[in-house]
């Protein structure tokens, strides 16, 4: 007689799927345009929706000579320049249910405060990085002279960081480290970056001052600049190549101006519903942000090797 196997399948109904209660976020990159917004109200006058920053304007060079027996003519000041910063409501909500806490295999409360916060900076460097991106400086990788042409050598390249650190110089804007701008590019333009080849390559110079950064395959400085790589670097198809270009960024200080009413920050909402079962979580913000200093910033767009 066969012998009966008190198996998997004989009790199936104990045998179940298992699943791990510890929910894993997406993969997130770091905000940190924002950073570049170093310009803000200092004597602000009055709340209102919006903020006008003045500068003043120097007078010409006076090159003549005086004459000893002649009072020399008065001249007036230039009216200010000014820059306006235009304040706007941001913010996103989420409202779960009470019925899908007590469902929940995990505890979706603290993912849900974690995802909310995230996607209140992740906005708001959007919002930076294309205000930003909307400065007149601008330069093109390879032999590019427009949006509208896409060249096979279209690439991020170390002169790239020289001209616009020359110009920027030239210029009097102001570093943002000791003698450094910042340069925020893309790892896709710095890859071009650190395979450039030539005497006068970002390579080639540092592996006679700091070849540990070789070896980590991480960007350090070159021409004037420090280069931080961020997948933040914002890139869309322009032209009639139908390309991706990317920009990227060389910035000295006070480039970005900054306006705030309200800080962004996460708002708990109140439960207001007959039977309590609807909870919002959001977060809010009243601020603005715009270009202060054209002649503190310049754009490089390039495509990439990649």
């Amino acid at each position: 007689m066969a012998n009966a196997y008190t198996d998997t399948t004989a009790v199936a109904g104990l045998v179940k799927a298992a699943f791990d209660r510890y929910v894993e976020f997406q993969l997130r990159s770091q905000p940190l345009y924002r950073n570049l917004a170093d310009k803000r109200p200092v004597q602000q006058a009055m709340p209102g929706s919006s903020v006008t920053f003045s500068l003043y304007n120097d007078l010409a060079q006076a090159t003549g000579t005086l004459t000893e027996t002649v009072d020399p003519d008065s001249v007036a000041l230039s009216n200010v320049s000014t820059v306006a910063v235009t304040l706007n409501e941001y913010g996103n909500v989420v409202l779960n249910t009470r019925k899908l806490g007590e469902f929940a295999f995990s505890e979706v409360d603290p993912a849900v405060a974690n995802i909310v916060a995230f996607n209140m900076a992740d906005s708001i460097d959007k919002i930076v990085v294309t205000t930003l991106v909307g400065g007149t400086n601008v330069l093109y990788g390879g032999s590019r002279t427009s949006t509208n042409t896409v060249t096979a050598t279209d690439k991020f390249t170390g002169d790239k960081i020289r001209i616009a650190v020359a110009k920027l110089r030239a210029a009097n804007a102001v570093p943002r480290e000791g003698m450094l701008y910042a340069c925020y590019v893309s790892p896709e333009q710095a890859y071009d970056l650190r395979t450039e080849t030539g005497a006068l390559s970002f390579e080639d110079t540092r592996k006679y001052t700091d070849f540990s950064n070789i070896v980590a395959a991480v960007s350090g400085v070159v021409g004037g600049a420090y280069v931080v790589e961020t997948p933040r670097a914002f890139s869309a198809t322009d032209g009639a190549a139908s390309a991706k270009v990317t920009r990227g960024l060389i910035v000295g200080q006070q480039a970005l101006a900054e306006a705030v009413a309200v800080e962004p920050g996460v708002v708990i909402g109140p439960v207001v519903d007959k039977l309590m079962r609807y909870r919002p979580v959001g977060w809010y913000a009243l601020a603005g942000w715009s270009i202060y200093r054209q002649a503190a910033l310049y754009r490089v767009e390039t495509g990439t090797t990649l």
